[in-house]
């Protein structure tokens, strides 16, 4: 079996897998440099400097498993009436193959754009973490959950951070008027400055020029604009892709027999919801890469039952985030980490901590859960 992607899909897949078939080959295929790590922690605790600890599991783990992980390898396309995955000038064959390439960030369309910095990768937290050891002030172009969490990381490091969004209140069509000006409260307690109902025209090499004329000068920029599914490759081979992203249903399985995708990437019919949706959360993530590995070994095995994304599980199995445990709805056990998301302030006159509440989400699984307030990153 070969995945394509190590976020949190992609190693649950992996461990799934492996769990139902103790002797295939399995190859992790993996644009990243590092091992395969969390991605919530790199606009918090990470960028804050509080911890360099966010590997999903040690090169041991993957090792006692056999899953092999194929660094620093970009997958060029897809052959499947050969059933071969194609990365420069080397070809992967595999039995099964499991999408989980997840999504990239959308560097913002101005001119300029390109050169804010964004946050996606260990490697950009590493890069943005070391440029902030030098700069004093920074502008952060965004009201998500990574943005607000950014500009707090960078204003508990000491430095003036203006926050920049179209939004008067940040995310406030998504969480409701009451629940948006709460988290624009949070983020200047945090020691960051909001400025909502703005757009940015242009990034230049002293700061940024917003549309009503007013310049901010800056010695760092990043831009927190969001992100797209990486389903180029899919669209590419004939696979049935929708909205940008691949169509799988509740086995996880795509338009072709043998091939399957998990995460960000997919599009995947929700059992209790009887329908399709886009799914951007971790532990959904997770779910669907077992849900995905473990179709993935049953195929062709006859008498294997295969859980279905969305529908209640008695079997609990281990996940892929550190932090406490729960249960969710595809029989994987969540672990949650709260992500106090507090800095203090800007004026560098007073120091004071406040921690971002403990907010109680629901992923499309069915599992309620208590963390930081992040929009976490597949």
């Amino acid at each position: 079996m070969i995945v394509v992607g190590s976020g949190p899909a992609g190693v649950a897949a992996a461990e799934s897998f492996r769990e139902q078939n103790t002797s295939g080959r399995v190859r992790i295929l993996t644009t990243d440099r590092d091992l395969p790590y969390a991605r919530p922690p790199l606009s918090k605790e990470y960028l804050r400097g509080q911890t360099d600890d966010v590997g999903l599991h040690p090169q041991r783990w993957f090792d006692d498993k056999t899953i092999e992980l194929v660094h620093n390898t970009t997958v060029d396309g897809l052959d499947l009436a050969e059933r071969s995955v194609r990365a420069g000038d080397r070809r992967f064959r595999y039995d099964a193959l499991i999408l989980a390439c997840g999504a990239a960030p959308v560097a913002p369309p101005m001119p300029g754009g390109a050169r804010a910095r964004l946050l996606r990768s260990l490697a950009d937290a590493a890069a943005l973490r070391e440029a902030a050891k030098d700069a004093s002030t920074a502008v952060v172009i965004g009201a998500g959950f990574i943005g607000c969490e950014a500009a707090a990381s960078l204003a508990l490091r000491g430095m003036s951070v203006t926050l920049v969004a179209p939004e008067t209140l940040p995310q406030e069509a998504r969480l409701g008027s009451a629940a948006a000006e709460r988290l624009r409260e949070l983020v200047i307690q945090a020691g960051a400055r909001y400025v909502g109902g703005v757009a940015v025209e242009e990034i230049n090499d002293v700061g940024l020029r917003l549309d009503n004329g007013v310049t901010i000068d800056c010695d760092l920029i990043l831009a927190a604009t969001g992100v797209t599914p990486q389903h180029r490759l899919a669209a590419d081979a004939g696979l049935d892709v929708r909205d940008s992203r691949i169509v799988v249903d509740t086995h996880m399985s795509t338009s072709t027999k043998g091939v399957y995708a998990a995460g960000d990437v997919a599009l995947a019919r929700h059992a209790a919801a009887g329908r399709h949706l886009a799914i951007e959360h971790w532990q959904d993530a997770t779910d669907q890469g077992a849900i995905a590995g473990t179709s993935a070994a049953a195929r062709g095995r006859r008498g294997m039952a295969c859980q279905a994304f969305g529908a209640p599980s008695a079997k609990p199995r281990s996940s892929t985030t550190p932090g406490a445990t729960a249960t969710n709805a595809a029989g994987c056990s969540a672990t949650l980490r709260a992500s106090p998301c507090g800095t203090r302030p800007t004026t560098r006159l007073s120091a004071s901590s406040p921690t971002m509440p403990t907010t109680t989400t629901t992923s499309a699984s069915g599992l309620s859960q208590s963390g930081g307030l992040h929009r976490p990153m597949q």
